[in-house]
């Protein structure tokens, strides 16, 4: 079919059907007015007009209401196509009997086996393409029952782990809360100690009582964390338009002695309202911010945040000069209690990015790292966009 491909390629295959059925139109009204003026009478020009105009009229109305169809503009050339086959293959047939000087086709005993069997040609084509048509509906409906068995063993799935999830939050909740009361009771008998005995005590007693202290408190904290991250999902706030700019200037305003202490420049371009929870949002660009400055190194902390519209999502940078996270490891910087450094090198919890990923991932979006060793990080993630306001404005503001 490739040379036959052609035409209704340069023309355009609704184009084509058109001209084929005025051409035939044209032809019948010829044909008619020739017949007339020489004395033909009516009834047979009657009968042959009607046969050649009549399939004009099919071709052109058929090609000028192919748009309401089903049918896409993709595949208008290949009915098209078609068209110009039939009507090749047909003048080659007739051009074979013609050829024949002894050959009448109108004689019914020739002409009824040779139309018949034009007909059931043309019907075994179509009836081709009709079964394939229902061979591919069929195996469509077949996909379909496999795929509509899939989601449902993954929807049994889904809610299995939902529950589950459920069951571990409650789980950490309880187990945490219950751990802070035992917990608050051993650091204030270690301070007790600490008041009453701690003149008496060596330099080492001192030192192990610190310790232990230090521990205590260390341990409090971790338990905090881990309330707040198994929080996140029952705890949460209902997601609504927020206004980011005002939940970064709370966030700065809660580390306003950490920046103080450390000389921080925070550089804040222009913020786009999100749907999210506020409260969290806060949590999280206090969690970034604190970290850009705990792990500035040497050099003067600067942190830069920046935001950009990317159609119904919004993506949100922060980013910092410090010393930067190895590229094998940026992975499990979000895993609860994993820590790249001691506590002795740089406080924490280990809990803070693993609490950022569970908000970022509450919204309904995604938080990444990209960061090089004494480089600096950037933190990048993505909240559900409020309004078509287009945001990252580069109008750089210094605190």
């Amino acid at each position: 079919m490739g040379y036959w491909n052609r035409i209704p390629s340069v023309l355009g295959g609704r184009r084509l059907i058109l001209l084929l059925g005025a051409l035939y139109i044209l032809i019948a009204i010829g044909r008619a007015t020739v017949h007339t003026i020489s004395g033909t009478p009516i009834t047979p020009i009657l009968v042959i007009t009607t046969f050649i105009g009549g399939s004009g009229l099919v071709l052109f109305v058929g090609g000028y209401r192919l748009p309401e169809t089903d049918v896409h503009p993709q595949f208008y050339s290949t009915i098209a196509t078609w068209c110009l086959i039939g009507i090749g293959t047909m003048v080659v047939v007739l051009t074979l009997y013609h050829v024949q000087p002894d050959t009448d086709i109108t004689e019914p005993n020739r002409s009824v086996p040779i139309l018949t069997g034009f007909s059931a040609v043309a019907g075994f084509g179509v009836g081709t393409n009709a079964a394939k048509a229902k061979t591919s509906t069929l195996e469509l409906k077949r996909q379909n029952r496999k795929l509509q068995q899939i989601q449902d063993r993954l929807e049994e799935s889904n809610n299995r782990l939902a529950e589950s999830n459920e069951r571990l939050e409650q789980f950490a909740y309880a187990a945490s809360h219950d751990l802070q009361e035992p917990l608050r009771m051993v650091s204030s008998y270690l301070r007790l100690i600490e008041n009453r005995y701690g003149d008496e005590l060596d330099k080492d007693g001192e030192e192990f009582l610190e310790y232990a202290i230090d521990g205590a408190e260390r341990m409090s904290a971790m338990i905090e964390g881990l309330l707040e991250y198994s929080r996140v999902d029952t705890q949460g706030k209902p997601l609504e338009p927020v206004d980011l700019e005002a939940v970064l200037s709370e966030s700065l305003q809660d580390l306003e002695l950490q920046i103080e202490e450390n000389d921080a420049i925070i550089e804040v371009e222009e913020l786009p309202r999100v749907k999210g929870d506020a409260s969290q949002l806060r949590q999280l660009f206090q969690n970034l911010i604190s970290n850009g400055i705990e792990y500035s190194g040497d050099e003067r902390p600067r942190i830069a945040i920046s935001a950009e519209q990317n159609g119904e999502e919004c993506v949100i940078s922060v980013h910092d000069n410090g010393i930067g996270i190895h590229p094998e490891d940026q992975d499990q910087i979000f895993e609860v209690f994993h820590r790249l450094h001691s506590h002795d090198e740089h406080a924490g919890t280990g809990i803070g990015l693993a609490l950022c990923q569970r908000i970022v991932e509450r919204h309904g979006g995604e938080i990444w790292a990209d960061s090089e060793p004494g480089e600096g990080s950037t933190f990048v993630f993505t909240l559900p966009a409020a309004t078509d306001r287009n945001s990252a404005q580069s109008s750089p503001v210094l605190t």
